[in-house]
């Protein structure tokens, strides 16, 4: 077994308007040269988790970061013109907060983040700041979302 030091939280960068699962996502991947579909898990927009890559490979979802982590894709992320927006459905999120509180119960140690919050820390403050995301991916804080769920 693999060690899993991260949880990714991602996006697929796709308007609201759009539905699209594992096998979309898996066709656009391997046309851009990949193996198989980078992420673990994708979250559609009705909230049905479909399995992607088994949690024992590497995916291909965050560069630098792929060994030692899972990703989870939300599908959305993006308003009809392709700009960085939090529109994820009431359904996805309760599917993210089940699937999350599962995985982090096989890997306690596993950090709960966002694919913003691998990005370089360019100014060495210790800190990823919005100036210095790669990515708005997946267009939220996940940290501060994932502490926030309790009061819900």
């Amino acid at each position: 077994m693999k060690t899993i030091r991260y949880l990714v939280v991602h996006c697929a960068a796709t308007p609201p308007s759009r539905d699209i699962g594992v096998a979309e996502i898996r066709a656009m991947h391997k046309q851009r040269g990949f193996n198989d579909v980078g992420y673990h898990y994708v979250i559609r927009r009705d909230g049905r988790v479909e399995k992607g890559r088994a949690d024992t490979v590497a995916g291909a979802h965050v560069s630098g970061f792929n060994s030692v982590s899972l990703g989870v894709c939300l599908v959305g992320g993006v308003d009809a013109r392709g700009q960085p927006e939090q529109n994820y459905t009431p359904a996805q999120h309760a599917a993210l907060e089940q699937l999350l509180l599962k995985l982090q119960a096989a890997y306690p140690a596993a950090q709960i983040l966002g694919h913003r919050d691998l990005s370089p820390d360019k100014n060495g403050d210790g800190q990823i700041s919005p100036n210095e995301w790669l990515k708005a991916c997946p267009c939220f804080d996940v940290r501060a979302w994932w502490a926030g769920r309790s009061r819900r």
